[in-house]
């Protein structure tokens, strides 16, 4: 029956700083990604062979 107690005890405003609260706990904890400068040209679909940027001829030589 406790859910029954605590069924309406959260209003949408409440959830929502629940969850910020929450998150902001958990980012304290992360670690920066390396190679973040690299981001968008992952997004762009660059290729990476062992860090370095492969262009698309470079692959069609290879094989």
């Amino acid at each position: 029956m406790r859910t029954a107690r605590t069924k309406g005890a959260l209003s949408h405003k409440t959830a929502e700083l629940m969850v910020f609260k929450l998150v902001m706990a958990a980012s304290k904890t992360w670690r920066k990604l390396k190679g973040e400068n690299r981001l968008p040209m992952v997004i762009a679909g660059v290729t990476f062979t062992d860090g370095v940027a492969v262009s698309p001829d470079a692959d069609q030589r290879a094989a």
